[in-house]
């Protein structure tokens, strides 16, 4: 299939505000599953609440839209019943690191072979524009009007520090390498993060003196360093920025071959000998 047979192109266009990077991730999204040949019958999508929480409504594979914050929870569940799935969660900064940062960390170190796709805008989008885990320090928002002062989480640090195994990061704009990333968490056993910071234009960028769309993506791409090129630089020039790419691959047994190889093994052992 062409990416564009994974949309539900007569429902479009959808109700994203004039310049958010959703829609560049939704056709990301749309050519990993090109990438992976992914057929619509055995791929599920799973989300929770929020503007990025609604790509589904545009997608023709299964759906699960859950409740704020849950999404990784509903797609363990359905991973663990029926393994053969692809499941892929979809998840803005609100729901899947703030309201959902417990399931995160724990979806992280089960390492259950889900797909998560966590879009950073920074803030909560749909509800009104409030700080959310990942709202960097100063930063005005509806809930901050002089300034967040808490210390931001970095997604994929934390996804790293919780024991996920392949972690990744884009940006909105970068619609090619999003998929490529995508595409390379999908291909994993393991539990997998793609982040892909994307603009919220209507609150975080109004409130933060970036009154046109333009000024938002600029700012993004100004502040996003490939892998290759933040290896050679210091911390200092580093600062402030964020490094794009794969950043973890690393192997190890995913939550069924451990299941396989250790309870199954040892449940059928006891079971024989108490059948003797």
């Amino acid at each position: 299939m062409r990416w564009d047979e994974y949309l539900k192109k007569e429902r479009l266009p959808s109700f994203w505000c004039a310049g958010c990077g959703y829609g560049q991730v939704m056709r990301s999204l749309a050519m990993a599953l090109e990438k992976t040949r992914a057929a619509l019958e055995n791929t599920v999508i799973v989300s929770g609440i929020g503007c990025w929480g609604h790509v589904d409504s545009w997608m023709k594979p299964n759906a699960f839209h859950g409740i704020h914050g849950r999404a990784l929870a509903f797609a363990t569940g359905i991973k663990l019943a029926s393994p053969a799935l692809n499941v892929i969660v979809v998840m803005g900064d609100g729901d899947g690191v703030t309201i959902g940062g417990n399931h995160f960390i724990h979806a992280c170190r089960r390492n259950v072979g889900l797909t998560a796709v966590v879009c950073n805008n920074l803030n909560y989008g749909m509800t009104g524009g409030q700080y959310s885990g990942t709202t960097p320090e100063d930063s005005i928002t509806s809930t901050s009007r002089y300034g967040h002062i808490e210390q931001s989480f970095d997604i994929c640090r934390l996804a790293e520090a919780a024991g996920a195994h392949f972690i990744a990061r884009s940006i909105s704009e970068n619609v090619v390498a999003t998929a490529d990333c995508i595409a390379e968490g999908m291909k994993r056993e393991n539990f997998a993060v793609i982040e892909v910071m994307s603009p919220c234009t209507t609150h975080y960028g109004r409130n933060n003196n970036m009154r046109k769309p333009i000024e938002m993506y600029r700012r993004i791409k100004s502040l996003a360093v490939p892998v290759g090129t933040a290896a050679k630089l210091s911390s200092e020039q580093m600062e402030g920025k964020f490094v794009t790419g794969i950043l973890l691959d690393r192997p190890g047994e995913d939550y069924f071959t451990r299941y396989q190889n250790n309870i199954k093994v040892k449940a059928q052992t006891a079971a024989k000998e108490e059948g003797t």
